[in-house]
């Protein structure tokens, strides 16, 4: 079942419940879901896996940056909103990876490409990146491959 249709049967369930909260947060979803599907990376109006879950992804850090702001205006009401937000996006990625899961196999990406250096930092994290879409972001991948390149 595509994300689109989980997140349309959730909008209506949320919209019977009453739940306003879990509605904005919904509905939030479901316009950068439309976005997505106008543009350039769909075909036949069909959205990659990898795209929602990128779409995913920047829905999060947006919702955590600007819950951070928040906080650092003393607006605790709105950073709890922000965060509740958060966490029902959340629930929409595939379970993340731990630290440990995530430098085991940036290790054996560097084994198998044969990284030694600064250098292959750019071609460790494009092939790390790839693999691990959804499963994790970009900023831990990358502190892992510099933790072990020993930057």
């Amino acid at each position: 079942m595509s994300l689109e249709i989980i997140i349309n049967n959730d909008i209506k369930a949320a919209m019977l419940a009453r739940d306003k909260r879990k509605l904005e947060a919904l509905r939030a979803i479901k316009a950068a879901l439309l976005l997505e599907k106008t543009g350039k990376d769909t075909s036949g109006g069909e959205i990659p896996d990898e795209v929602e879950f990128k779409m995913l992804h920047k829905l999060v850090k947006q919702r955590r940056d600007t819950a951070e702001i928040y906080e650092h205006e003393n607006r605790a009401d709105l950073a709890e909103e922000e965060r509740y937000q958060l966490s029902i996006i959340e629930t929409y990625l595939p379970q993340q990876m731990s630290e440990e899961e995530i430098l085991k196999h940036v290790k054996r990406i560097i084994t198998e490409l044969g990284a030694t250096s600064v250098k292959d930092m750019g071609k460790v994290m494009q092939a790390a990146s790839k693999e691990l879409a959804g499963k994790a972001d970009n900023k831990t991948i990358s502190v892992a491959i510099k933790q072990t390149l020993g930057l």
